[in-house]
């Protein structure tokens, strides 16, 4: 085969992982020991994978038919058009302290 390699994702929420030599995909919800997770993930098979280019928007097509999809957006650091979230930000001792009431 071609060996394309695997192609990487990351949602809002998970991480998608395909494998288009063998055309399967695993999606791993995102957190702490992901890479644990990620190796304990199945592999579930799909039809094919469009990136549309021109936004984050990616869609997996499970079925010859093309009746069964999943639909995603891809996540995006510094703020997210899809969840909104800014990222994390260091905070100082006394700015922890300020926020526990102490």
């Amino acid at each position: 085969m071609g060996g394309m390699g695997q192609i990487t994702l990351d949602s809002c929420n998970s991480r998608w992982v395909f494998d288009p030599d063998r055309l399967r995909y695993r999606r791993v919800p995102q957190g702490p020991r992901l890479g644990v997770r990620m190796a304990a993930a199945e592999w579930n098979p799909y039809h094919e994978l469009c990136i549309d280019p021109l936004s984050d928007a990616f869609t997996v097509v499970l079925n010859d038919a093309g009746t069964r999809m999943l639909r995603s957006w891809r996540h995006r650091q510094g703020v997210c058009p899809q969840c909104g979230a800014t990222g994390t930000a260091e905070l100082s001792v006394e700015d922890i302290a300020h926020v526990e009431g102490g």
